[in-house]
């Protein structure tokens, strides 16, 4: 049974996936499907965490939006991203960024790795 399973995500796997990390700026291309048209949405902000592994592996994306702090999770390998930019890399010391949900404004930030 085990193998079978194996298989079966194995056959999911993305070929390309981006290389970002905890603390990195990103833009995620989202493919949004509204009635019979497809659109690709943009969504910019900070990777708060990243978690699981193989097909099951996630990443959170927060970003401010007229003062409210929006979060959006997506499994990195769906078929419904059509991919990931890394805008910048973030300087940071925690695996999650929870933290950060309850920072406003420039305490917000995340520090530039500089190179």
């Amino acid at each position: 049974m085990n193998d079978i399973i194996k298989n079966i995500e194995a056959a999911q796997l993305k070929a390309e996936v981006p290389q970002f990390n905890v603390g990195d700026t990103v833009r995620v291309s989202a493919k949004i499907k509204e009635g019979n048209r497809e659109r690709i949405q943009v969504f910019e902000g900070v990777v708060l965490k990243k978690q699981g592994g193989s097909v099951r592996a996630t990443f959170t994306v927060r970003k401010n939006s007229n003062g409210i702090g929006v979060e959006k999770t997506w499994p990195l390998h769906s078929p419904k991203i059509e991919k990931v930019e890394v805008v910048r890399r973030g300087k940071v010391r925690r695996a999650k960024l929870n933290y950060l949900r309850g920072r406003v404004g420039k305490a917000s930030k995340v520090k530039e790795i500089v190179k």
